[in-house]
C-alpha cells in the first residue's frame, strides 16, 4: 500500500494541490475573483436596480412609459455588448501576458467608468446627451467589465483543486447574487430617505449617484487588492506560452468544437438571464408595479441565489456540470416560465409578484452557479482566458437586443408577456448545449 507522501511523489497534480504555498496563494486568488465578479455584477445591474427609479432625469416630461422602459433596458443591455468586445482584447492578454497583470489593467479601467457616471446632469441640462453620454461610459464599461471575469477567473480556477473545481467556480459566482442583493438593499435605503419619480425629485436628481459611488469605492478596492496582494497564476506562468495568436489557436480542431457547445450553452444562459431579473425592473414598473415590491423580489431572490449557489457547485462536481445545467434548462422552461407568467398576469397583488418572479429569477441565476467551471474545463491552459472569456461573453451580443425582440413580438401577442418568449428561448439553448457537451469534471487543468 502506497503512503501518502509516496503518492505526492508520483502524482504531481496531487503534490501541486497539497503544497501550502500553493493552497495559501489559491485561496488569495479565489477571494480577489469573488470581490472581482462582486464589482462586476454590481456595476452591471446599478442601470436596472439604482438607475430604473430615477430614469425620468435622463429623459423628457413627454416620453412615454414604454420608451422609459427601453432605455433602462438599452442602458442595461450595451454594456452587455461591450463585455464579449472586451473578452476578445484581454482575453488575448490575459493569455500572451499573463492573468494577474490584465486584472489590474480591466479594474483600472471600469473603476474610472463608474466614478465617471456618478458625475452625469441630467436631460434638463443636457438634453438627450446626457441619456447618450451614460450609454457610451455603460458601453466602455462593459469592454472594461468583460476583461475582468476573462482574466480573474481563470486565474482562481487554475489554483482550484481538481475534486473542489464545483465549488470554485460557484463560489466565484456567488458575487452575481450577492451583489444584487446588496445593490438593492441599498437602493431601498436610499429611496426610503428620498423621493422619487418626477425628473427633479431628490433621488432622480442626485440619489441615484450614491449607489454609482459606493461602486467606484468597491471597484477601487478591488483593483488596490490585485495590485498588492495576488499573486500570477502558476500554471499560466509554467507553461510555454507558446501560442502567439490565442485566437487562431482557439478557433481550430477540438478548441473550435468545445468552442461552438460552450456558445449554443451560454446562448441560453444570456437568453434567461435577460429574460428573467434583465427585464424585470423595467417591465414591472411600465406594468404599474410598486418600487418596494420589485426590489423586495430582487432582494429576496438574491439571498436565495446565494444560498442555492455553493448547493449547486457541488452537485455538479458529484452529477457532473452537463446533467445539473440539464435540469436548469428544465427548471426554467416549465415551472420558471409558469411562475414568471403568473406574476406578470398577477402585476397589482404584491405577493403573486414576489413569489412568482423570484421563482422565475432563482432559476435565471442558477445557471451561473454552474458556468463558469463548465466551461473552463473545456479549454487548454495557453487558450483558457481566450476561450472562457469569449465562450461565456460572446453569446450575450444576440440576446441583448431582448428590448427591441420585445417590441416586435407585442406586434403579435400582448407585450406584456413577450419576456416569457426571450425565457423559453433560453431553456431550449441551455438544454441543447448541455445534452452534446462531454463530462469534464475529472479533468486536469
Amino acid at each position: 500500500m502506497s503512503s501518502d507522501a509516496e503518492i505526492r511523489e508520483t502524482d504531481p497534480v496531487l503534490a501541486r494541490e497539497n503544497d501550502p504555498e500553493y493552497r495559501a496563494n489559491g485561496r488569495k486568488a479565489l477571494r480577489a475573483a469573488i470581490g472581482g465578479f462582486f464589482v462586476d455584477m454590481y456595476d452591471v445591474y446599478l442601470p436596472v436596480i439604482a438607475l430604473a427609479p430615477a430614469i425620468a432625469y435622463f429623459i423628457p416630461d413627454h416620453a412615454s412609459k414604454t420608451q422609459a422602459a427601453t432605455l433602462t433596458a438599452l442602458i442595461f443591455a450595451v454594456s452587455l455588448v461591450g463585455r464579449p468586445i472586451g473578452s476578445i482584447i484581454f482575453g488575448v492578454l490575459g493569455d500572451r501576458v499573463g492573468r494577474r497583470r490584465t486584472t489590474v489593467w480591466v479594474t483600472a479601467g471600469f473603476t474610472v467608468c463608474t466614478g465617471l457616471i456618478a458625475l452625469l446632469p441630467g436631460y434638463a441640462t443636457a438634453g438627450w446627451w446626457a441619456a447618450g453620454a451614460l450609454i457610451l461610459l455603460r458601453l466602455v464599461d462593459g469592454v472594461f467589465l468583460g476583461g475582468e471575469y476573462t482574466a480573474a477567473n481563470p486565474l482562481a480556477m487554475e489554483y482550484a483543486p481538481r475534486h473542489l473545481r464545483g465549488l470554485y467556480g460557484s463560489l466565484l459566482n456567488i458575487g452575481y447574487p450577492a451583489a444584487l442583493g446588496f445593490m438593492t438593499l441599498l437602493t431601498m435605503l436610499i429611496l426610503k430617505l428620498m423621493p422619487s419619480g418626477d425628473a427633479d425629485a431628490a433621488y432622480s436628481v442626485w440619489g441615484w449617484r450614491i449607489p454609482f459611488a459606493v461602486g467606484f469605492v468597491l471597484s477601487l478596492m478591488v483593483f488596490l487588492h490585485y495590485l498588492r496582494s495576488v499573486p500570477e497564476s502558476e500554471l499560466w506562468a509554467a507553461s510555454e506560452n507558446s501560442t502567439t495568436n490565442p485566437l487562431r489557436a482557439l478557433l481550430s480542431g477540438q478548441n473550435l468544437r468545445n468552442f461552438g457547445v460552450a456558445f449554443v450553452t451560454s446562448t441560453g444562459a444570456w437568453l434567461i438571464l435577460d429574460g428573467t431579473i434583465g427585464v424585470f425592473a423595467g417591465h414591472f414598473k411600465k406594468l404599474g408595479t410598486d418600487h418596494d415590491v420589485v426590489n423586495t423580489t430582487v432582494l429576496v431572490s438574491a439571498v436565495v441565489g446565494m444560498a442555492l449557489f455553493p448547493l449547486i457547485g457541488a452537485a455538479g462536481q458529484r452529477y457532473g456540470r452537463r446533467h445539473v445545467m440539464m435540469a436548469i434548462a428544465l427548471f426554467n422552461l416549465v415551472p420558471g416560465t409558469i411562475a414568471f407568467g403568473l406574476a406578470i398576469g398577477g402585476f397589482e397583488s404584491s405577493m403573486t409578484v414576489i413569489a412568482g418572479a423570484a421563482v422565475a429569477i432563482v432559476g435565471g441565476l442558477s445557471v451561473f452557479a454552474m458556468i463558469t467551471a463548465y466551461i473552463m474545463e473545456m479549454f487548454p491552459t495557453e487558450v483558457r482566458s481566450s476561450g472562457y472569456g469569449i465562450a461565456y461573453s460572446l453569446p450575450s451580443v444576440i440576446p441583448a437586443f431582448y428590448p427591441y425582440y420585445m417590441l416586435w413580438l407585442g406586434g403579435v401577442m400582448s407585450y406584456d408577456f413577450t419576456p416569457l418568449v426571450i425565457l423559453v428561448a433560453g431553456g431550449v439553448f441551455l438544454l441543447a448545449g448541455s445534452y452534446i457537451s462531454k463530462d469534464l469534471r475529472h479533468v486536469d487543468l
